[in-house]
């Protein structure tokens, strides 16, 4: 083992991008908090929703002047992802999920497929290893919020209970309780900040790492948006990785490989990424007097090549 891998190094306090959980029960205020949200953390032009709540994301458009992009049943992890991708393609700075839940518990999402996969003849009708068919496709998910290079603002409908309480007249009145959200468990530990909204639009943090919202009860605004963004933009730019060559025999040069890699299970029907890979080719002779010598082009069935940076 090469004991250069466990090296360590001063911590060091990088910009970030936002990873926001709002949860809470029908009426709290989802859609409209995380919009005023994103709308402190860029302009409205810039901000994308996607909507799975029946067109509700639009009942807002008197707000500014954001885009929405609509998903309907079946609620396929895949149509999540390829809806990130998109706003990220489509150079918008800030994509909001509304809602996660219909992922996991709407017709076609999660609760749905590992139902289906442990009727089928596969696991005969053993629930517990039909799980390891549908948790990469939640880890996919999950992998796809926290790669993003955009903010990402993630809201989940709450479990519901009803509780008997008295008002201030001592008369008796029944509230609606907002418990759990609608989602495979563990889903705040993901994120940067997680709060729970109240059926009195009050939010309250269940995990914070920014401090912000520590031991608060608040309303939320575009001013909390422009608080998250100047903790996120504390610290130093994350430098891009580096390519990482190959060792280079004696009489040849670096250069990359552009190719189309096809996705693997459970997503085979996904737009397949380009990656450039490195390799070594046998370096071309010197040149005599101007003329240039180019590299294999596409005709040579080896995909574009490049030379590789200095």
């Amino acid at each position: 083992m090469d004991n250069n891998q466990f090296v360590f190094r001063k911590a060091e306090r990088n910009k970030a991008k936002l990873r926001l959980g709002l949860a809470g029960v029908s009426g709290s205020g989802k859609t409209f908090s995380a919009l005023l949200i994103a709308s402190g953390l860029t302009s409205w032009e810039k901000i994308a929703l996607v909507d799975t709540e029946n067109g509700s994301g639009d009942l807002y458009a008197h707000l500014g002047p954001y885009s929405i992009l609509r998903i309907q049943a079946p609620y396929e992890i895949k149509k999540y992802i390829m809806a990130i991708h998109a706003a990220e393609q489509a150079g918008f700075e800030v994509v909001i999920i509304d809602s996660l839940s219909h992922a996991w518990a709407g017709d076609g999402g999660l609760l749905d497929k590992q139902a289906d996969a442990a009727a089928s003849s596969r696991h005969r009708g053993n629930s517990y290893t039909a799980w390891r068919e549908i948790t990469p496709q939640h880890n996919s998910l999950v992998e796809t919020i926290l790669q993003s290079p955009i903010h990402v603002i993630a809201t989940a409908r709450s479990k519901q209970a009803y509780e008997q309480t008295k008002d201030e007249n001592g008369r008796a009145k029944v509230i609606k309780l907002g418990l759990e959200p609608i989602f495979r468990q563990g889903l705040e530990y993901e994120m940067t900040t997680f709060l729970d909204i109240s059926l009195d639009h009050v939010a309250s943090s269940s995990k914070d790492r920014t401090g912000i919202f520590d031991g608060q009860y608040r309303k939320l605004s575009a001013d909390t948006g422009r608080q998250l963004l100047a903790w996120l933009e504390t610290g130093t730019d994350v430098p891009p990785p580096a390519p990482v060559f190959p060792q280079v025999p004696a009489g040849w040069q670096t250069a990359t490989l552009n190719v189309q890699v096809p996705i693997a299970p459970p997503f085979p029907d996904l737009p397949a990424p380009h990656l450039e890979l490195p390799f070594a080719v046998p370096a071309p002779p010197a040149p005599s007097g101007n003329t240039a010598r180019a590299l294999p082009g596409p005709e040579s069935g080896l995909g574009n090549l490049r030379s590789a940076p200095a």
